[in-house]
């Protein structure tokens, strides 16, 4: 089973019953301030299998299917074969936890504030994706054509903004930006890592 269909069906069965749990809900999503005062650090990651309503979870695992299939073949088939989906899922992981971070700093004094969902990791696999191949068609079941990788995600952004703005809900809308900003940076730095990993390779080969 890939790591994408994995994910999705960890988050699916966490969210979906969650929708109807407000204490499941509260126990999981992200708490600044319960960080802060309690100590609960795994609220760090728990936010990101936890969804506001139907159309939130659909929305994310839509776009996060979209793009992680193609980036999670196209790193097994071009790097390192499993070790490639380690990596995949370390990208999806730590991006819930690095998006989330200047949210932390900005209302760990204030009670009030939580937000949830993996809005955060799936902007990190999309800009992971778009600076592979920037131009990675993309078609959801609604759009009747094919739509350039980086188009969406310029739109994906524009969107974001515009909510985390407005403020609507318990949806972590600055996730997105910061989601993809780790996603670019987490590309660009793996694969430095990865070519160096090869020259080392070949400088060991050359002694046999």
């Amino acid at each position: 089973m890939s790591i994408t269909l994995l994910i999705i069906i960890i988050t699916c069965a966490i969210s979906i019953p969650a929708f109807s749990s407000n204490k499941l809900k509260e126990d999981l999503l992200f708490w600044p301030w319960g960080i802060k005062k309690n100590h609960e650090y795994y609220r760090f990651l728990s936010n990101g299998v936890i969804h506001a309503d139907a159309m939130h979870l659909i929305f994310n695992m839509v776009s996060f299917y979209s793009f992680g299939t193609a980036l999670e073949d196209y790193l097994y088939k071009v790097f390192f074969g499993e070790l490639a989906r380690g990596l995949y899922a370390t990208l999806y992981l730590t991006a819930i936890a690095f998006a989330v971070i200047p949210d932390y700093f900005k209302y760990q004094f204030k009670h009030h504030y939580r937000s949830l969902g993996a809005s955060g990791a799936v902007s990190a696999v999309i800009f992971a994706a778009i600076t592979i191949q920037p131009r990675m068609p993309i078609r959801f079941f609604f759009i009747p054509f094919n739509i350039p990788g980086y188009i969406f995600g310029i739109c994906f952004l524009i969107l974001s903004a515009s909510l985390a703005k407005k403020g609507q809900g318990n949806i972590g809308h600055s996730a997105h930006f910061w989601g993809s900003v780790y996603g670019i940076a987490f590309t660009y730095l793996a694969a430095k890592f990865i070519s160096h990993v090869d020259l080392f390779r070949l400088f060991l080969e050359s002694f046999k």
